[in-house]
């Protein structure tokens, strides 16, 4: 991904200046998806203007420009949503869990029941951002795909947290005696 995907389909949702841009990669993007700034989004737009992807729709006060997406943009957002996800994909916290045999059991614990909390508090916030996102809803509105975003969210954070519960009862297991593990299954 992008910095101008992650523009463009921000502006295909309404027109907005840059500040308005960067509140809402502060708010929702950068937490969970991809992380911008104010450096970063201005110099993009006016790239992005060269080449003809958005255009200045007007001007405020001091200076200050709202951009909306051109055919053109619009057509490249399409063009890139429909490419499937090639390369290699980086996590760091997917890295930890790969690397969890460099630590002692209780350590390896430690950090899976941190998984567990850091997931728990994520969902507890992503249902808040449900809430709302529902009662901004009015009947008759195109759906609202913020709503998308936060259910696959929502459901990512139980995942790892159904995971990590997995992965502690595994670790229970193995410290237990061989005698009290129960019957074998030879």
């Amino acid at each position: 991904m992008s910095l101008r995907h992650a523009l463009l389909g921000l502006l295909a949702d309404r027109p907005q200046t840059g500040y308005d841009l960067n509140k809402r990669f502060e708010e929702s993007l950068s937490r969970y998806a991809w992380h911008a700034s104010h450096s970063h989004i201005y110099p993009e737009l006016k790239r992005m203007t060269v080449d003809g992807l958005v255009e200045v729709v007007d001007e405020g006060t001091r200076g200050s420009k709202t951009y909306g997406i051109t055919e053109s943009g619009t057509a490249a957002l399409r063009e890139w949503m429909f490419i499937p996800k090639d390369g290699p994909v980086r996590s760091e916290a997917v890295l930890r869990l790969f690397l969890l045999s460099a630590l002692e059991a209780e350590d390896a614990r430690t950090l899976i029941d941190q998984v567990i909390a850091h997931a728990e508090t994520e969902s507890a916030e992503l249902r808040e951002a449900v809430q709302r996102i529902e009662a901004a809803s009015q009947p008759g509105d195109k759906p609202p795909f913020a709503r998308f975003a936060a259910e696959f969210g929502l459901r990512f954070q139980q995942l790892q947290r159904d995971w990590a519960q997995w992965a502690i009862d595994q670790l229970d297991e193995s410290a237990m005696p061989t005698d009290d593990r129960g019957p074998s299954s030879d």
